[in-house]
């Protein structure tokens, strides 16, 4: 049988596939050795990637994804992981402007992109040290501030003798400057051209620099008054060497292992002009309550009007707290914040930016959903009951005249709010475990105050709900709170020892007892386990703690000593019957229109002021009185500024 020939295209099809066939077992490899590293999965509400430098995968870096296009600027940074990929997850639908920032770079050009796309970004090296140095954190450069000689403290140099150089880096390290400021970060490690173009040296120029705006007298205060100027000179040497080009002498690590695991999320939800000193988002002890909720700000010193955070929609909105009319400005003496600038500042000048009178410190969420905070809505003058003469339990212990900050409630599900008349100072607030929900408070001066809001909730009477006590220390050792001599005073053997409230008191809940103490080492430096008194006097016998607290009830008597003694004998506050609520709401926001407000009539008569008295709906008063108010929680400064500031100033 005659075949016919195979058409020479046909033969080389099949030619080639045997050829591919035979050699796939060699191509394979080498085409998997050229293919790229496999791209991170992202979702539609993601933007991934990698960043490559000139050596190839970035490990370490951040990759930041920032847009204005929402109600608030946000932003979201993550990290790289050894290959350089990177997911930054769950954004708002928005463009935004990528980039990559780290360690050993400078800030990267910035990417338009939307969620659900691959980037590949490109990462710049820093050109030389001090441009790396721009971005390390700002301990690093605060680390440059050098500590004085051993030699200069205890009276050996201009030091204050009082002044141990614990107590310096106190001041310097946590208590003092850094309560305000990031000190070390671009504004603070470099003074303002206006200064150094008035002031021949970094010293004056500090000096002057202190005096600026509303905390100018607290910061001449601490510096000039406490520890008698001697910072200036070694501020001075800080700012002088970096304005020299002097470095921090060690570069900061980049994120490794579990801490690129972190993603940051940034929105801004307050104004260049003021602060935020605290914020809150649910009840610590059961941190389901106002799941998904809006965040409340504490403006403290700067600001009435209190923000409000929608992290899932990212809005921004504001709860102006309102007072009755006569509550003065919460600045001036008394306040960490002065009533007008010391002296001009060189961002603001001679504008007043600080104007609050609810001078709101912090706020805590109750199990309801509610919103209580360290804030006042009256005048400081205390009502009748507070005071001497009065028959209220604790008063009769300890009368209180005065109050510049109390408490307030505020209920995110009606809007409605409402300014408690607690004869005690706030500074504070901490809910106890307890059944009857206790709200704790610290900074009251020469006491310790609480709320029972399980009272105040079923019978509204504030007077009846609320207790203080000061702290007596049994230093006599005779098992019962009696005379005692006052802070300050020298001992006496025979007699007990009152002592100064503290600054804080955080329940715990373990004992639901809460334990207060104070950061200032040079005010009452003890810490106080207080625990409710019980309906009948008995003596208790405490083991000391391991903290070395001083053990205290809620009338004052306390323990001290190997074993710890006291009579509790001063009565208790009522308890009436039933069982605390537990029920959850869910969370809502606060609508408000623009420029309503809730105001707070004053009371008619200080004696009838038993309840606050309910809101209304017509604007507060705008009163401009200074306030004359009771000291704050901070000690005042140990040494006189007056006769140094004038040896130096001429003033």
């Amino acid at each position: 049988m005659t075949t016919s020939p195979i058409p020479s295209s046909r033969t080389g099809w099949i030619a080639a596939a045997l050829w591919l066939a035979l050699a796939a077992p060699w191509i394979a490899p080498a085409l998997a050795q050229q293919a790229p590293p496999p791209v991170v999965a992202i979702d539609a509400d993601d933007i991934g990637g990698r960043v490559l430098g000139p050596r190839g995968p970035e490990a370490g870096v951040w990759v930041v994804a920032e847009t204005r296009d929402l109600p608030t600027r946000f932003i979201r940074i993550v990290a790289t992981d050894d290959e350089g990929r990177f997911v930054v997850p769950d954004l708002p639908l928005a463009t935004y402007e990528v980039f990559v920032r780290g360690y050993g770079l400078v800030d990267s050009q910035r990417v338009r992109a939307r969620p659900g796309q691959i980037l590949e970004l490109a990462a710049t090296p820093a050109p030389d040290a001090a441009a790396a140095a721009r971005i390390y954190p700002a301990i690093h450069w605060y680390a440059m501030l050098r500590i004085p000689e051993a030699a200069r403290f205890g009276g050996g140099g201009d030091i204050p003798a009082g002044i141990t150089r614990q107590e310096w880096l106190n001041l310097m390290k946590s208590n003092g400057c850094v309560g305000c400021h990031q000190m070390g970060q671009a504004s603070t490690r470099a003074i303002p051209k206006a200064f150094l173009d008035e002031f021949p040296s970094h010293e004056d120029a500090w000096m002057r620099r202190v005096q600026s705006g509303q905390s100018g007298e607290q910061m001449v205060s601490m510096l000039a008054g406490t520890l008698g100027g001697a910072p200036f000179a070694q501020f001075a040497d800080w700012t002088r060497r970096i304005a020299a080009g002097e470095l921090p002498a060690t570069a900061p690590e980049r994120p490794k292992g579990e801490e690129r695991n972190i993603v940051v999320t940034l929105r801004e939800w307050m104004n260049e002009k003021h602060y935020l000193h605290d914020l809150i988002a649910s009840d610590r002890r059961d941190p389901t309550v106002n799941a998904w909720g809006p965040l409340y700000g504490a403006p403290e010193y700067s600001t009435d009007e209190m923000p409000i955070l929608d992290p899932v929609r990212n809005t921004v909105s504001g709860f102006r707290l309102p007072v009755a009319p006569g509550t003065p400005e919460a600045l001036g003496p008394g306040h960490a914040a002065s009533a007008g600038p010391l002296q001009a500042s060189a961002y603001w000048g001679d504008e007043k930016i600080w104007d609050t009178r609810a001078n709101n410190h912090n706020s805590m969420f109750d199990r309801r959903g509610r919103l209580w905070l360290a804030a006042t809505g009256h005048p400081p003058a205390n009502p009748d009951f507070c005071r001497r003469g009065s028959d209220h339990p604790s008063a009769r212990v300890f009368p209180l005249e005065r109050s510049s900050r109390r408490v307030t409630v505020l209920d995110p599900r009606d809007g409605s709010y409402r300014a408690l008349l607690t004869c005690f100072q706030t500074h504070h607030l901490q809910f106890g475990y307890d059944r009857d929900d206790t709200l704790w408070t610290s900074g009251g001066g020469p006491v310790v105050g609480w709320i029972n809001t399980r009272v105040l909730d079923e019978t509204g009477d504030i007077a009846r709900a609320q207790g203080w006590t000061p702290l007596v220390l049994d230093t006599n050792g005779n098992g019962r709170r009696d005379a005692h001599v006052e802070p300050g005073q020298p001992a006496d053997p025979s007699r007990d020892t009152r002592i100064v409230a503290p600054c804080r008191i955080p329940p715990t809940a373990r004992s639901g007892a809460p334990c207060a103490g104070t950061p200032e080492p040079w005010c009452a430096s003890c810490r106080a386990r207080i625990r409710r008194a019980p309906r009948s006097p008995r003596s208790t016998a405490f083991p000391r703690p391991a903290s070395a607290c001083a053990a205290a009830t809620s009338t004052g008597a306390a323990w001290s000593g190997s074993r710890w003694r006291a009579a509790i004998s001063a009565p208790s506050i009522a308890r009436g019957a039933g069982a605390r609520s537990t029920a959850r709401r869910p969370p809502a926001t606060i609508a408000r229109r623009a420029g309503a407000s809730t105001a707070i009539p004053a009371p008619a008569s200080r004696a009838s002021a038993r309840t606050a008295p309910s809101p209304a709906t017509t604007p507060g008063s705008t009163s401009t009185t200074r306030s004359a108010s009771a000291a704050t929680c901070r000690c005042p400064p140990r040494t006189s500024t007056t006769g140094w500031w004038r040896s130096r100033t001429g003033a």
